[in-house]
């Protein structure tokens, strides 16, 4: 893996002197892994702070086991999958004065076509979808969003609407025994890997 600098240099995973590199942009002393340690916590501003206080603002964190939902040996923040409808897009879109949102806002890993009034993965909590001929996933939370999506994405600018739009129309329990919080789109865990492809017909079991 290499990995691109703000300056224009890169760096390679297994270059000496990797994690000086990496602490020296960021700021911060990092160290670069390929498996969590074992005691690792995910840190999540609350949305409520955060459209209160504004992105620049230290707010308080609510702290998760990170990686709760991956397979061993995993490394992402909660479940190996995280995808959003069409439908859920243009909703939010509809609320914006652009009258479009741009899927990289929220990160997904796939981006599904539907016809829907959006937010329908609120649905498929424990549910399969079936993509193209091999790929089966089991849809295992809510995505609850932070302050990361009003952030900018590469020549995507700052937008607080991207997390005040969910806030208002879309506040709902993540899982079982959350509080309700703005969601867009749905984690999922891979029940049967395989290959997607564009176009394939997705189906939810």
């Amino acid at each position: 893996m290499r990995i691109a600098l703000p300056d224009g240099r890169s760096v390679a995973a297994g270059d000496e002197g990797v994690d000086a590199v990496l602490s020296e942009v960021l700021g911060e002393p990092v160290t670069l892994v390929d498996t969590p340690p074992p005691d690792a916590v995910l840190e999540r501003s609350r949305p409520e702070e955060v459209l209160a206080a504004g992105v620049a603002v230290p707010v308080p964190v609510d702290e998760g086991r990170l990686g709760a939902a991956a397979p061993p040996g995993g490394f992402v923040d909660f479940a190996p999958v995280h995808l959003v409808t069409t439908a859920t897009l243009r909703r939010i879109g509809a609320e914006l004065p652009s009258g479009v949102v741009d899927p990289v806002r929220y990160r997904p890993n796939l981006v599904l076509d539907t016809a829907g009034p959006g937010f329908e993965e609120n649905d498929w909590l424990g549910r399969e979808l079936r993509i193209g001929a091999d790929v089966v996933l089991r849809v295992v939370a809510r995505t609850p969003r932070c302050a990361v999506p009003t952030l900018a994405h590469g020549r995507l600018p700052r937008d607080p609407e991207a997390l005040r739009v969910p806030a208002r129309l879309n506040r709902v329990v993540p899982l079982d025994g959350l509080a309700p919080q703005p969601c867009v789109g749905a984690y999922a865990q891979v029940v049967r890997a395989g290959r997607v492809r564009a176009g394939d017909p997705v189906r939810l079991a």
